[in-house]
């Protein structure tokens, strides 16, 4: 029986192994390229999506639990045409040398930031804990978000 939920808004249905991983429908089926396999093990954050608006990492997520959900991708957050604001502030900052870690700092940045709109630079550093970027761009990316943050303030 396929599973069927919603990608960028897009409805999917998916005749796969329950078991499998929601990362390789994105990138193998959908041809995404914003979730990447880092570590396969939900350590970087690589591979991030948002499901129903909460960031998970795909690696790992079977299949079987995205089951009517809403699955959103750094895709689906603007078009180049009309960036989402966070991208916006990413593109600003430069705040991507290889950019092949993006969708982690971008998507949990963006809820943490919706969540806590007061957030400070101390504050947004803690939230992204457990992401690893490895061209160190690090501080750009912080610049990125308290741009964003900047932004969304009450």
């Amino acid at each position: 029986m396929p599973i069927t939920f919603s990608v960028n808004g897009v409805p999917q249905s998916a005749d796969v192994d329950p078991s499998s991983f929601l990362l390789y429908f994105l990138t193998g089926q959908l041809e995404l390229n914003g979730p990447k396999f880092g570590c396969g093990q939900l350590q970087c954050g690589a591979c991030t999506v948002l499901v129903d608006g909460m960031p998970i990492r795909s690696c790992r997520r079977p299949m079987n639990t995205v089951q009517g959900r809403e699955i959103t991708t750094i895709e689906g957050l603007g078009t180049p045409e009309n960036p989402h604001p966070i991208q916006t502030a990413f593109i600003e900052e430069q705040a991507g040398q290889c950019a092949y870690c993006i969708s982690g700092p971008m998507l949990y940045g963006k809820v943490f930031i919706d969540n806590n709109p007061g957030a400070t630079e101390d504050q947004i550093i803690q939230a992204l804990n457990g992401l690893i970027c490895r061209c160190y761009t690090h501080l750009r990316m912080v610049r990125a978000l308290v741009r964003y943050a900047q932004g969304v303030r009450p």
